[in-house]
């Protein structure tokens, strides 16, 4: 990914990037939907399907499998694979069918506190690329519209496919039905990045909370692997830059009106002190800002000045060639994160737990000490304990999954909303 030379705009230059009237922000759908259309154009996601099949797939008729494809072929959702026509059968064609990965695309960003990444998706939930910039570190206004018109220039530059929707998924507290967002950490307060990146993009928005995007992920995006179960409940515990956790239950992410719960600050007994005030917090402790400038102090990673200042892979490698301080310093994190991880299950006591972000998979070592931690922790019997399957790309699938939820709840009635007005 590269990232573009971005200048701080002026408030002319904030108005002039505005050139529609903003969409209002569109709740995004962190859940599998049971209505026909949604459930026929998920089982369309893996692959060329038969009208059979999918009847099967979705416990749905034959019949009313046969009317949820007509409208969706109707729609543009669905293509047939003519050519993957069943040969040698007596009677009528077996014509199988498959979700349009070809002439639309979704706009997917994550904005980090650090990092912003934007990807853009096809309809089938396959990232087709993307662009990373620095998170811009401004007044929320200015930071945003840097973003927006980031995304898009990036969505300007795909070819031959129509946008249909744009997805934000970002940190803090998140008010989906207003698109509006506090973001401590970012210092934003009641940013209205709904409005902005509608009225940039000129599409539909959603934007939702960044953990909660991540669960929901798990649940609704294929990766070419054979369907997974979905237990009725389900933890996802979160860990980068910031920590966060979103609980799912019955195929649907939890999502608070108030907005998700914070870990921040659960104590972790490190003696690390918090800008709260207090010492051994969650995120001051495992955060890769925290971590680094700790290796930093120590000598464990040199310091450097700008352009090349040291990142969190500089102490990857020094472990991963053999420094003993800095494997010490990532398998204590680890084993903090275990112990955290723990005691978070026996508060919830899920049916599954998933571990997602690059503070449990940036150093593929701690994985090991984070499950051993974990299990000398919890108070309650073994747990399905699992790492995300998007690995170090969960802020893409976060974003993309933002994009697309609604189109997966009800793929109809978003794609009219996405085409009523020409771009």
């Amino acid at each position: 990914m590269t990232s573009p030379t971005l200048e701080r705009p002026s408030n002319s230059a904030l108005s002039a990037t505005r050139t529609a009237p903003a969409r209002p922000a569109v709740p995004p759908e962190l859940r599998i939907a049971d209505n026909p259309a949604a459930a026929v154009l998920r089982a369309a996601t893996r692959g060329p399907i038969f009208r059979d099949t999918a009847a099967q797939a979705t416990g749905l008729s034959i019949a009313t499998v046969n009317r949820q494809v007509a409208s969706l072929l109707s729609a543009g959702l669905l293509r047939e694979r003519a050519d993957l026509t069943a040969s040698g059968a007596v009677g009528r064609p077996r014509v199988p069918f498959e979700v349009d990965t070809d002439s639309y695309a979704t706009l997917g960003v994550h904005i980090g506190a650090n990092v912003t990444r934007m990807i853009a998706a096809d309809l089938s939930g396959r990232i087709l690329g993307g662009l990373e910039i620095a998170t811009p570190q401004t007044t929320q206004d200015a930071a945003l519209t840097i973003i927006a018109r980031s995304a898009k220039a990036f969505l300007d530059r795909l070819p031959r496919r129509r946008p249909l929707w744009s997805g934000v998924a970002l940190a803090g507290r998140v008010d989906a039905t207003a698109g509006v967002v506090d973001h401590p950490r970012l210092d934003w307060h009641a940013a209205p990045v709904g409005a902005v990146f509608g009225s940039v993009l000129d599409l539909p928005v959603s934007v939702a909370a960044h953990v909660e995007a991540m669960a929901a992920a798990e649940l609704l995006l294929a990766t070419g692997e054979e369907p997974r179960t979905h237990p009725d409940s389900s933890l996802y515990i979160y860990a980068r830059e910031t920590a966060g956790i979103a609980v799912t239950l019955h195929d649907r992410v939890h999502t608070p009106s108030s907005g998700p719960g914070s870990i921040a600050h659960l104590p972790t007994g490190s003696d690390i002190e918090c800008a709260c005030g207090r010492r051994g917090c969650l995120e001051a402790t495992i955060g890769e800002a925290a971590v680094l400038s700790r290796a930093v102090r120590a000598g464990i990673v040199p310091k450097r000045e700008a352009p090349r200042r040291p990142v969190i892979a500089d102490l990857y490698r020094a472990a991963d060639s053999g420094s003993e301080p800095a494997r010490e310093m990532l398998l204590e994190r680890a084993e903090i994160l275990g112990r955290a991880a723990a005691l978070i299950r026996d508060m919830f006591n899920p049916d599954r737990v998933v571990l997602g972000g690059q503070a449990f998979t940036g150093y593929r070592p701690g994985v090991d000490r984070v499950a051993r931690a974990f299990a000398q922790s919890t108070t309650l019997p073994p747990a399905d304990l699992r790492i995300s399957r998007f690995g170090g790309r969960v802020q893409e699938h976060a974003a993309a999954v933002t994009s697309l939820s609604v189109f997966y709840a009800d793929p109809l009635s978003a794609m009219r909303r996405a085409t009523r007005t020409p771009r």
